[in-house]
């Protein structure tokens, strides 16, 4: 803009020296420049913006400038490799890759979660109130993290929207976000009070995509996060530090035996595959232990060893206990 001001303004210079049929001499001729130029910078730090509209696309906003013009500005996208990214793309369901099984996928995986281009922020830091674990004889498949309504969650890596839902649709997961990272990851964030992205939103590491709640089966304000691969969960402690709010690695290194709500951080291999091989029976009207062990080929011995109970424990109906 400045340079058409100061072109424009030459050209008038210009036009009124011939007129006048005057040639200035060169002392004269710069000074008339100098003043040009001079009055080109007084015209430009007039012109400035006042302010932004946003646009379909949320990385290019139109600026506003006080002399009744406008213009264009592009915001940094995230650099997304989008190659397999939108496999089994779903933006109605919750969960996707429905059709594949943990016997599909392969022994062990490695996915690069950050390099000098792709950075990682803590979606919330905080202590944990309950783990990927069995809860109440149910798989609880991520961790809780309590914070306020109204709390910032972020999205943890690049990725891009791929499910964001509300109400009956999503169960107890209330509020629901589901973003898929292009290393194959994907990331819930439930029981939200707010959703602040949409279905395929591009999304950058750290960008807020939503405010924390206590929608849906909850009984206090806190973030259901969870992570799965391939549709799968896997404890989510295996990826981030909750407590200092950092990455484990750069590398994450996922076993199929992990794919399996009794095997958590921590664990050696040989633990994790020991649970991962268990089988569990839930407590019914009328069972007793001699009745379990009798039914699963073991021995009432056998089941209390593998449960830290004694064979005088009264069960409780719905009460999960592992039968080998």
């Amino acid at each position: 803009m400045k340079k058409i001001i100061i072109s424009l303004l030459i050209l008038f210079a210009y036009a009124m020296g011939s007129a006048s049929a005057q040639e200035p001499d060169t002392l004269d001729f710069r000074h008339e420049m100098n003043e040009i130029e001079d009055e080109a910078d007084s015209v430009m730090m007039l012109v400035r913006p006042i302010d932004t509209v946003d646009t379909e696309d949320k990385y290019i906003k139109i600026v506003l400038f006080n002399d009744h013009t406008w213009d264009y500005i592009e915001l940094e996208r995230p650099d997304i490799d989008t190659t397999g990214l939108f496999e089994d793309w779903d933006i109605e369901s919750i969960h996707a890759y429905r059709d594949v099984k943990v016997s599909d996928l392969p022994e062990s995986i490695d996915l690069l979660l950050v390099d000098s281009a792709h950075r990682f922020v803590a979606p919330f830091t905080g202590r944990r109130s309950s783990t990927f674990k069995y809860r109440k004889g149910r798989p609880h498949n991520g961790v809780d993290l309590p914070l306020r309504v109204g709390d910032t969650i972020r999205s943890p890596f690049d990725g891009v929207v791929r499910y964001v839902g509300g109400g009956k649709s999503t169960g107890g997961y209330g509020n629901l976000i589901v973003i898929r990272h292009p290393n194959g990851l994907e990331t819930y964030y439930g029981h939200l009070s707010e959703r602040l992205v949409m279905e395929n939103d591009l999304v950058s590491a750290g960008e807020p995509i939503g405010l924390g709640g206590s929608t849906g089966r909850s009984t206090g304000p806190h973030l259901h996060f969870e992570t799965r691969y391939m549709g799968k969960p896997f404890d989510p402690e295996r990826v981030i530090d909750f407590d200092n709010g950092t990455l484990r690695d750069t590398m994450l290194t996922l076993k199929r035996h992990y794919f399996n709500v009794g095997s958590h951080y921590g664990m050696s291999d040989k633990q994790s595959k020991s649970v991962t091989s268990a089988v569990y029976y839930k407590v019914k009207k009328g069972d007793t232990l001699g009745k379990i062990a009798k039914q699963h080929h073991t021995t009432v011995n056998a089941i209390c060893k593998l449960n830290g109970i004694t064979p005088k424990k009264v069960l409780r109906i719905g009460q999960r206990l592992r039968v080998r």
